[in-house]
């Protein structure tokens, strides 16, 4: 079976969720998300330093993931247009020939997985924000059978990390996006309240 590039993926799961970013009002930036840790801005602020880090990461070099920039803050009402750039560049990144092939990085992991783990941030986050800011997400096509398939790799890992939290049941008849929330400890009914 030919697996669909990551560079493909990744380009229609910002299409996915550049809608949803783009909806995000300011008085919304201080709201919780489902991540506990990170309310909107936070969360924003950290997929923006992830699109950015994981260009590098396909270029086989090493990232920066130390300090997460204040990105939304920096770019003001401009940063939904920077951050369509970052994310069309990081697409471009994982496209270019080799970018697939070999270990990436630091991280020395094979490259398509590294590619995969930017792309579950950037579908499962998106969600958060849509869930955050009571906005309507679809996540792209091809890109939640890649990514379940990513999580089942390296759930124990990640959650020895805490990374993704503890897993939690899926609902009954839930979706394939809503089952691949409940493998990373998300409750994929988790509103704001």
């Amino acid at each position: 079976m030919t697996q669909e590039p990551i560079g493909e993926l990744l380009d229609a799961a910002a299409g996915a969720a550049l809608p949803v970013l783009r909806g995000v009002r300011d008085d919304q930036l201080d709201r919780p998300t489902p991540c506990a840790e990170y309310d909107v801005r936070d969360l924003l602020n950290h997929l923006f330093h992830v699109i950015v880090e994981f260009q590098a990461l396909a270029a086989k070099k090493d990232a920066d993931f130390s300090r997460t920039p204040d990105r939304i803050g920096e770019y003001g009402a401009q940063w939904p247009d920077r951050f369509a750039e970052e994310a069309a560049r990081l697409a471009e990144a994982w496209a270019a020939p080799g970018a697939e092939d070999g270990l990436s990085g630091g991280m020395k992991l094979p490259a398509r997985t590294v590619g995969a783990m930017v792309l579950l941030d950037l579908t499962v986050h998106g969600w958060d924000v849509a869930q955050a800011t009571g906005q309507a997400y679809a996540p792209a096509a091809g890109c939640v059978a890649e990514l379940r398939s990513l999580v089942a790799q390296m759930a124990p890992t990640a959650r020895e990390m805490n990374v993704f939290g503890a897993p939690v049941p899926a609902p009954p008849g839930a979706s394939d996006l809503e089952t691949l929330l409940a493998e990373t400890g998300r409750d994929p009914h988790w509103t704001a309240g």
